[in-house]
């Protein structure tokens, strides 16, 4: 039943982030509106980490496993692609060390904010 009700509450922010596809104009994948929904929950406790936990741990799991088609199809459609081989390759390696950068600049970015709060804190009390 736990299982049941974690899965009900991703999903529900899923369909939420969907419909905010369908009814903002923007072009926004609806899987970053449920993040950011998700997010946004998260921050002010409407949902709380351990309603989520288990479910999103097994998410993480078998995400490898959701690749493997892709993967497949690219592999089928190698000569087709052949000849942009290069240009994919730099593509992949140039956006991934940018999201790689991104990504660390941000972690250390609330990691700043979150410990500058926290000794606030401290002291405070």
């Amino acid at each position: 039943m736990k299982y049941l009700m974690q899965i009900m509450i991703i999903g529900g922010i899923t369909f939420a982030g969907e419909m905010l596809h369908v009814l903002i104009p923007l072009p926004v994948p609806a899987s970053v509106y449920g993040m950011v929904i998700l997010f946004i929950c998260l921050c002010l406790h409407i949902v709380k980490e351990e309603q989520i936990e288990d479910t999103a741990q097994w998410l993480l799991a078998v995400m490898p496993v959701m690749f493997i088609g892709p993967g497949v199809e690219i592999m089928e459609h190698y000569t087709k692609i052949a000849d942009s081989i290069l240009p994919f390759a730099l593509v992949v390696l140039i956006s991934t060390v940018l999201v790689m950068a991104a990504t660390g600049l941000t972690v250390q970015g609330v990691m700043a904010l979150t410990g500058k709060k926290k000794k606030g804190e401290k002291k405070d009390a």
